[in-house]
């Protein structure tokens, strides 16, 4: 059984990711104690150092700083609510996939227990962990990460996001907003290309290609977004509209599935229809900012 002064962090859930980042922090040599509700999971760890907690209230009390990593808010409840006497004075550092809301009723939950919390998105898969490639977002009190800094540091590269406990999921959603569209597009080409007997892996250069340019429009985009001015520097909504329109019948005359250019064209018709079409692209975050389309 461990005590409140055992280690310096205590590892809660060791799924495969949780495995990992109890694996890099005992690797940074950080006294660690894990705990999972099939204690049989922590053996590999154990034999590397770890000391295992007999119970999630011993895991709790056994550390400062509590990192979990469990399957969904609801298992972490479950696996705190019993034990949240034991939270006054801690940092709690959640690490379970969630979204915004759910970070933030965390955190008053973790308060009102008197524990200080941390909510974090993990931007990685397991076998980076420990590594400069695997990125870890974290939001709640400055205090708290930076007094901790150099415990969060052995999992990968941290950032630190702001105040607001919701901003790591919400960056976590963005970011897979942003992988599912350029994987989408990519396997868009390749059906495409596939009509003519190309394959992926030859078609795939042409697409990194084009990936990385779009990549570099970002930050000017970026300023005219901030600033809410659109000048058609490159572009209008106009001509963005005339090859889209091109993309759907290509894909429809080859027998591709349609519906992503589709969507595409149906937000650039809207902002058209609003007296939007000589503006850039970026515009078209006026129509991602509205909760649902608008008949016009």
């Amino acid at each position: 059984m461990t005590s409140p002064t055992d280690s310096d962090v205590t590892l809660i859930g060791l799924g495969l990711m949780g495995k990992a980042l109890a694996g890099a922090l005992l690797g940074a040599g950080h006294r660690t104690t894990v705990w999972n509700r099939t204690a049989a999971k922590a053996e590999e760890l154990v034999a590397q150092g770890a000391l295992l907690a007999d119970s999630a209230d011993s895991a709790v009390t056994a550390s400062p700083v509590i990192i979990t990593c469990v399957s969904d808010y609801a298992s972490l409840q479950q696996v705190l609510t019993p034990v949240a006497d034991g939270l006054g004075g801690r940092v709690l550092v959640n690490l379970t996939s969630g979204d915004s809301a759910q970070a933030q009723e965390m955190a008053r939950w973790t308060e009102k227990q008197g524990g200080i919390y941390l909510d974090g998105a993990i931007m990685a898969v397991p076998p980076t962990i420990g590594t400069a490639a695997a990125v870890i977002l974290l939001s709640g009190p400055e205090s708290a990460f930076t007094t901790h800094q150099s415990t969060f540091d052995a999992l990968g590269t941290t950032a630190y996001l702001g105040e607001d406990h919701g901003l790591s999921a919400l960056y976590d959603v963005a970011g897979l907003s942003m992988m599912w569209g350029v994987l989408n597009a990519w396997l868009h080409g390749v059906a495409l290309l596939g009509t003519a007997g190309v394959n992926a892996s030859t078609y795939t250069p042409f697409a990194a290609q084009i990936a990385q340019e779009t990549v570099g429009w970002l930050a000017g985009y970026a300023d005219q977004v901030d600033s809410a001015t659109y000048p058609p520097d490159d572009a209008t909504l106009d001509t963005h509209a005339g090859g889209m329109t091109h993309l759907i019948e290509e894909s429809e005359r080859l027998g591709v599935n349609a519906e992503m250019p589709r969507l595409f064209k149906a937000l650039v018709d809207r902002a058209i229809a609003a007296g939007q079409g000589g503006s850039s692209y970026p515009v078209l975050v006026e129509q991602f900012a509205q909760p649902r389309a608008t008949s016009r």
